[in-house]
């Protein structure tokens, strides 16, 4: 299709139809979410388990015309809803060409923008803007500067051009005058100096803004957007009460609700596609990792108030399937299978995404997460075999056997050893851990038995020795050296 390239052409289109040309954005962005609505197509791709919750007030917010703030910890999609809001607008609209604030060719707003229709009519030339650059996103951080934000006279421009500093068309603008007709997003507003939240109070009640005291009328046509931590009121910064006042809607988010969304979030966004190799992962390995962040949320000895991001369990399995990888390619093995050893070799990915409490910072956050992973274990295998009879398989542990697992080790020796071990091969096909025969889900579902287990403490785990009988049950007769069964060192 041949866009009209001249004011003239785009007045013989329906663009000339003031109800079209004359349409603010926030009207734009209301009425394609109605015909969003009316189709019952998805507003949001891709924002798993706020279907009830966050997406209904954005919802909102849209269709009230209103600028609106999503406040929530870390890793709870905030910039990624703000992002989607441009699929709303329009997939193109008309500006003067050469405008830098994307004026419209019926009704410019800038000094430049005018002198241009002034001069050539209808032969004004039109280009057109994609949806896409019409949302503008600024993080937000101390540094940011009045002129970054609004504009600042501009010297060069004024010499080369003949003009008094006075004159708006030394005006250099600023991100916000550029995002006229669009969409403008700040990040972390609370570390957005006092000063500069001042200067966004005309744009948001009166549609203008000033730069260097001149009194240059510009009427933006912009929706304004925020993301905030709740805990950046009091830690880095504050919004100031008259700018909070004038944002229509303060929408909340949240994590996961439950573990199945917090699954399919993760799956939806890490890397699992290892460059043409078969990768087969247990679902239980996905629940563990899962499970993982939730114990964490939960966890008296992590700060709360930080926040577990949900990046951790998708870095975390990323991490745990290079391990399987790494171990597949050491062995030559076909299929990558992570098991419950590469969770716990994962521990890198967690220590830096958790913040501790003091008792936390005692223990060190490699207990901690170690506990985490231990925990995760616990509630997975308790969901999903939970019930089972177990006695044949801690019966062989409390006569003195020990089976010592090393992460590294090959699946064909692992399998041979959790053979020697009355009980749980069946197990693990009778409770579905191990739906299939294939030996790498057999194995791992026999260390998720294992580690089950020991978080139950019917049996218990060493570095020295492995898994072995329960240290509560163990007789004073029964040492290091007197455990039997097979054993796999590294």
């Amino acid at each position: 299709m041949t866009h009209p390239t001249t004011l003239g052409e785009l007045r013989q289109t329906d663009w000339a139809e003031p109800a079209r040309h004359l349409r603010s954005v926030k009207d734009e962005l209301r009425t394609n979410l109605l015909c969003l609505l009316e189709s019952g197509q998805e507003i949001f791709p891709g924002i798993v388990g706020y279907d009830d919750t966050v997406v209904p007030q954005v919802v909102n917010a849209v269709l009230a015309r209103h600028h609106f703030i999503l406040l929530g910890l870390r890793g709870q999609a905030k910039s990624r809803i703000l992002r989607q809001l441009v699929t709303l607008l329009d997939e193109e609209i008309p500006i003067i060409a050469g405008s830098e604030i994307n004026d419209n060719p019926f009704a410019p707003i800038s000094r430049h923008g005018c002198n241009i229709l002034e001069e050539h009519g209808d032969r004004t030339p039109i280009a057109w803007v994609p949806r896409t650059q019409r949302y503008v996103e600024k993080l937000a951080t101390p540094d940011v500067t009045v002129a970054d934000m609004l504009g600042d006279v501009d010297p060069i421009k004024a010499a080369r051009g003949g003009h008094v500093l006075s004159d708006e068309l030394t005006i250099h603008y600023g991100l916000l005058p550029r995002a006229n007709r669009g969409i403008f997003a700040i990040n972390e507003l609370p570390d957005l100096a006092g000063k500069i939240q001042v200067g966004l109070f005309n744009i948001m009640q009166e549609g203008d803004i000033q730069i260097k005291g001149y009194p240059i009328r510009l009427p933006l046509d912009v929706l304004l957007v925020f993301s905030a931590n709740p805990e950046d009121y009091t830690a880095r910064g504050k919004i100031i009460t008259p700018l909070k006042d004038r944002i229509g809607a303060e929408v909340q988010t949240h994590y996961p609700p439950t573990v199945e969304h917090g699954m399919a979030i993760t799956v939806q966004e890490a890397w699992t596609d290892r460059n043409g190799k078969r990768v087969q992962v247990p679902d239980f390995i996905r629940e563990i990792v899962e499970r993982l962040a939730f114990e964490a949320r939960s966890d008296k000895r992590v700060d709360q108030r930080s926040g577990v991001s949900q990046r951790l369990p998708i870095t975390v399995l990323e991490t745990v399937l290079s391990n399987a990888e790494r171990r597949a390619v050491l062995h030559r093995e076909k299929t990558v299978v992570p098991r419950v050893s590469d969770v716990y070799a994962s521990l890198p990915s967690i220590t830096g995404k958790i913040e501790l409490e003091y008792e936390g910072e005692l223990q060190g956050a490699t207990v901690i997460a170690s506990d985490l992973i231990r925990r995760a274990c616990k509630g997975t295998f308790e969901a999903r075999a939970g019930g089972a009879d177990v006695e044949p398989i801690v019966g062989w542990f409390d006569s003195g056997s020990a089976l010592k697992v090393a992460d590294e080790e090959r699946t064909d020796l692992l399998l041979e050893a959790f053979s020697s071990v009355p009980g749980l091969l069946s197990l693990v096909q009778r409770t579905g851990l191990a739906p299939t025969r294939d030996a790498g889900a057999v194995v791992a579902a026999c260390e998720l038995t294992l580690e089950g287990l020991v978080a139950q403490k019917r049996i218990s785990r060493n570095d020295q020795l492995g898994y072995v009988m329960a240290r509560r049950e163990r007789g004073p007769g029964t040492g290091g050296s007197g455990l039997s069964g097979p054993s796999l060192f590294a």
